[in-house]
């Protein structure tokens, strides 16, 4: 089978290339990029001489050639080719936020400043949530790969929201990322001074995966779900930690504000967080790529680097009335480029695990 990818030279393009060499049902890659058309994706980027020699070519070639095109282009460039792809009757997995609202051109159009061209075209379109929308995406022609931080963040809120934990107070998601989540292209915040040795929050109570996540956080509660989201851009290349504050419906409380003062409350945490724990684990028992972790460790970005893993680890305030999930994702390959493997081999009735084994790098 033959993919196209349009955008490969940028950083989830050249991701994508990286992992789809180690897919056994990949005979052969159709490369586009507008930047570096002419030129070969090993030109580009040295460290594939010997692994792929490909010409990088016009887009509407690489449709033309593919069975499948990822769209790894910014928002508001690949509907013309989804359009094209849509009347070809070849799958489009898109990896910008063209189509991650479905028909909802409302919410697009404020948070991007873009209207639809193609509306029918977004009507089709899946958002490719595997372990949320993994029956849609086995049919579906159009996929809308999730955002990178909504991914974290919204596979540590699923099982609390689907069980009804959450109490009706703002889920809090504070999160942080490293700096291949802002792209290839250089800015100010990414360039290495900046960005080195610095911890800084940007966008505050603005930045455009809040209607992402607050979407889905409704779907999966079954009512509107209020989120307040904080990124931070971290000194790291890969990764993203999410710490998700989420106050606990008053039958999922362990104690009192007031007796958890009086007297120390560990026992009885301990026997909630077991609960919330078992539910959590149940939830996610037969996602590949879940990994509920054991008590007394935390989620951290080195220990799913590279992989398409997402860890959960869960905690409890002193109180017993907050649950705090930290989740931790590789920003590149299960927010980005493995998701979007993962909904091509479930398109294509593949075991979603081909082509994504890697073992996560600690180092």
């Amino acid at each position: 089978m033959v993919v196209g990818i349009i955008g490969a030279t940028g950083y989830t393009g050249v991701e994508l290339i990286r992992l789809l060499l180690g897919h056994p049902a990949i005979t052969g890659f159709s490369l586009a990029s507008a930047s570096h058309e002419g030129s070969s994706i090993e030109q580009v980027y040295p460290h594939l001489l010997g692994l792929i020699a490909a010409p990088l070519k016009k887009a509407e070639e690489v449709i033309a050639e593919s069975a499948l095109v990822f769209a790894a282009l910014p928002t508001g460039v690949g509907e013309e080719y989804a359009r094209l792809c849509f009347e070809s009757g070849i799958p489009y997995i898109d990896l910008s936020a063209d189509f991650r609202f479905g028909s909802d051109e409302q919410t697009y159009e404020a948070w991007y400043g873009m209207r639809y061209r193609y509306p029918n075209l977004h009507s089709a379109a899946v958002y490719g949530l595997p372990e949320l929308n993994r029956k849609h995406i086995r049919h579906a022609k159009i996929i809308g790969n999730p955002g990178c931080y909504p991914t974290g963040a919204t596979l540590g809120i699923m099982p609390a929201l689907a069980q009804g934990m959450a109490h009706d107070a703002p889920l809090i998601i504070d999160a942080a990322s490293g700096v291949t989540g802002s792209g290839r292209e250089l800015s100010a915040s990414s360039h290495y001074p900046q960005a080195a040795d610095s911890l800084a929050p940007y966008k505050v109570g603005v930045h455009r995966h809040i209607p992402e996540i607050s979407r889905i956080a409704a779907v999966c509660a079954g009512r509107a779900a209020p989120v307040i989201f904080t990124p931070h851009l971290a000194p790291l290349n890969r990764g993203i930690l999410s710490t998700i504050y989420i106050p606990l419906a008053k039958n999922w409380q362990s104690l009192s504000s007031d007796t958890a003062f009086r007297f120390p409350p560990g026992p009885l945490i301990a026997e909630k967080l077991g609960a919330i724990k078992k539910q959590y684990e149940d939830f996610y028992r037969h996602e590949p790529f879940i990994r509920v972790l054991p008590d007394g460790l935390a989620a951290a970005t080195n220990r799913v680097r590279a992989s398409n893993f997402c860890d959960i680890s869960l905690h409890l305030d002193s109180a017993g009335s907050t649950l705090i999930v930290v989740s931790a994702i590789d920003n590149m390959v299960k927010g980005a480029c493995g998701q979007a493997i993962q909904n091509m081999n479930i398109i294509f009735g593949l075991d979603e695990k081909t082509g994504l084994g890697a073992v996560p790098s600690s180092f």
